[in-house]
Order: C-alpha cells, then structure tokens, then sequence
C-alpha cells in the first residue's frame, strides 16, 4: 500500500452563492509531484488556502501525517512540515538573498518569529551555512548579497523557493511556479524541480503550462468547478477524453 502524507475528505468551501470546491477528495502519495491542473475559477488555490490554514472549509478534513490540519493557524501548519510557494512572490524586497533565506530558517528553528530576529542574524553561523548551500542548489548564490527587490521576476520565485526549501518541509506546495516567466527561466525552473525530486521530497504543483507539468509530474489530477473529475499518470491523462473537453474544450494535451 503507498504512503499517504496527505488526504483532502469531502471538503466543501462556498463564498457566498459560489461553491469554490465541491465534495473534494484528493490523496497524495509521499515522495511523489502531484500536479493540479485545471481551467480559471476551478478551485486549485482555494485549495491550496484550505491546505495551509488561510481559509477555513465549510466542513471536510484534511489531514497530514495523520493528523487533521482543520482548525489549526497558518505557522502551526508550516511547523508541521507543509511549505507554499505562492503565485506573486513572498519575500523581503528591502533585504538580501542570505537574509531572506536566513529567516525562515530561524522561524522554524524557533517556532515563530521574534521581534529581535534581524539583529540575531548575524549571529547564527549555522543558519547561514544552511542559507549558502540552498542558495548555491538554486543559482543564486552569485547575487547573495543583492537586495531581493532588484531581482528579476523569475529569480524572485526561485528565491522564494529557497526560503521554504531552507524550512525542510516535508511537502511543498507550489502555486504557478513559472507564471508571468519567459521560456528560459521556466526552463530553469524545471530543471530546478527535477532537481527538488530526486530528493525524494512531496510536491503539489499547481501549473497552467503544460510543458511543464508533463515534465516534472508523476501524477495529475485534473480539477473543475471545484471536483476531481480525473486522476491518474501523465500519460492516462494527456489521453483523457473527459480531461480535454473540460479543460482544453476538446484539444489534445
């Protein structure tokens, strides 16, 4: 039997008259890339929000490692083990690249952040080898002491992407990781999460471009009006019938 580090049940989120997930049931398998696919408005980041504790569901579970996350804050998922890479880039504009991956690290370590963290950070030889090394897997290192806001937009995701890989996450949620990227810096970015896998850590991809789906995933699971309509190996699904009316109006993957 395969190794389930994350079960969405019958999970139900409306917004007023609008039904965002319906009835959501979802399985991923650890060690594995998940991808999440489907058009506009089908749910796939209201399910993300729900998975990290930034929205409530109106009823369903989801449970992580065998424990139910519903009800719990934000940073108590985070300190479970759960990462999110966001569509619009969460870091410190104002900071550098070591700084910025020094400080998730301490928030991990410590259980929270602490109103004299910027000080500490000159302090923590430790946490800044860490940083060094995360920054060097990535590309970045050669910009290290760059304020974070000068990057450009596809460097800032993949800063981002250091600062939750430098928490150890044990499953890394990834909302469009390559969205508003020119082809080379997706391309970067694949060759980058190919990289990511072969550490054996769990991954949930939410992706619109399919090049990069199909490169990285090893399963998907299609989403529309708020339902898993199919699910299976890239191959079962690029095949589906079912999969491109819905998501391509008929066309082929």
């Amino acid at each position: 039997m395969s190794d389930i580090i994350l079960k969405i049940d019958n999970v139900q989120k409306s917004f007023g008259g609008l039904k965002a997930l319906q009835d959501l049931n979802l399985e991923i398998e650890a060690g594995k890339v998940h991808a999440i696919i489907g058009p506009n408005g089908a749910g796939k980041s209201t399910m993300l929000n729900v998975c990290i504790g930034q929205l409530a569901p109106d009823s369903g579970t989801v449970t992580f490692h065998g424990e139910n996350m519903i009800g719990k804050a934000p940073h108590e998922i985070n300190q479970a083990g759960i990462s999110r890479v966001f569509q619009t880039p969460e870091i410190f504009p104002e900071l550098s690249l070591l700084q910025n991956v020094m400080i998730p690290a301490l928030a991990k370590r410590e259980g929270a952040f602490k109103m004299n963290i910027f000080r500490s950070l000159s302090n923590e030889s430790d946490v800044e080898g860490e940083a060094y090394s995360v920054l060097e897997d990535i590309g970045l290192m050669k910009q290290l002491h760059t304020h974070a806001g000068s990057l450009s937009r596809g460097d800032k995701r993949r800063l981002e992407l250091a600062m939750c890989l430098v928490q150890h996450p044990k499953l890394l949620l990834l909302d469009e990781p390559t969205a508003g990227m020119s082809r080379h810096d997706t391309n970067k970015t694949i060759e980058l999460l190919k990289k990511i896998k072969e550490g054996g850590m769990t991954k949930i991809i939410i992706e619109h471009d399919m090049h990069v789906v199909f490169s990285v995933a090893d399963h998907i699971s299609v989403l529309a009006q708020g339902t898993i309509i199919a699910s299976g190996t890239p191959d079962e699904i690029r095949g589906n019938p079912k999969v491109q009316e819905a998501y391509l109006g008929g066309a082929h993957l």
